[in-house]
């Protein structure tokens, strides 16, 4: 049997209950999920139909600017194929473990403008045992993405990414970053996987969080750890920083990181001028 979740936000069914020459339409009602097929047999096709207007997803910006859609398949991916299918043209996303094209360790984005006709097409491939076959995955729709428009990039990975920002940039990240705050770096680490690097941070104030991202350590103190590319070249340094930055699958990757004290003179410069676009609680 067949199962949305009780928001539509993810699916979760089984092949052995559809017709081989079949394809089940599956619609998706939010910006995250998950879609888990058990036994793939025949073939589905899911529809990324969030509530809110796909230009609702860009704030700021014009209602003519693309979505970004990523999906990050589950390690043990297996007897299906992925691809997005763009006005009737299939393009592949992931391939299937036995398959010549590259492995689902990687994250796949494609862009998409308002009121374009996408979809991602499911498609099991032929196995004498499917006892074991299992294809899910998770995706994310972002507006906020700055990424080149390859089915193949990560979203997280761009050259953009190691650009230091600007007072404006760092004024609005406060605004509207997933988490910002305050710390200091205690070490850097490799992700060899993601080919990023893992800022292991201590933090002294947590001003906004989405998820539990810097959960408390010890007393007073909470720590967690922040991605970036591995080109960057992120090292470890002394004093504290205002970390900023979006959660992309469940981890926190980093966006504006100034020193504290010159975000504070950025700040306070914006306040005495009055061109400040939103306070930091407490401040």
């Amino acid at each position: 049997m067949a199962n949305y979740s009780e928001d539509q936000c993810s699916w979760r069914g089984s092949g052995l209950s559809q017709a081989v020459k079949n394809v089940e339409q599956v619609w998706l009602r939010c910006a995250e999920g998950s879609v888990e097929w058990l036994y793939p047999a025949g073939a589905l096709r899911l529809t990324l139909s969030p509530r809110l207007p796909w230009s609702a997803m860009v704030p700021g910006e014009s209602s003519r600017s693309p979505v970004w859609a990523c999906i990050k398949p589950d390690p043990h991916w297996g007897g299906a194929q992925l691809y997005l299918e763009r006005d009737g043209v299939l393009e592949l996303l992931v391939g299937d473990e036995t398959s010549e094209t590259p492995g689902p360790a990687h994250v796949r984005c494609f862009s998409a403008m308002p009121g374009e006709r996408t979809a991602l097409f499911l498609q099991a491939t032929p196995h004498q045992d499917i006892s074991r076959r299992i294809a899910a995955f998770r995706y994310e729709l972002r507006g906020d993405w700055m990424v080149q428009p390859s089915v193949n990039t990560d979203p997280v990975g761009s050259e953009g990414a190691c650009r230091p920002c600007n007072n404006t940039e760092i004024l609005m990240a406060v605004c509207t970053s997933d988490f910002v705050v305050r710390g200091n770096i205690r070490s850097v680490e490799t992700d060899s996987n993601l080919k990023a690097a893992v800022i292991k941070v201590s933090a002294t104030r947590v001003y906004r969080q989405k998820f539990a991202l810097f959960p408390e350590s010890g007393r007073l103190t909470r720590s967690g750890e922040i991605r970036t590319p591995l080109q960057c070249g992120v090292r470890p340094g002394a004093g504290s920083f205002l970390f900023t930055g979006r959660v992309h699958f469940g981890e926190a990757w980093l966006g504006c990181a100034p020193r504290y004290k010159d975000f504070l003179k950025a700040y306070e410069q914006a306040k005495q001028s009055l061109m400040i676009p939103c306070t930091l609680v407490n401040d």
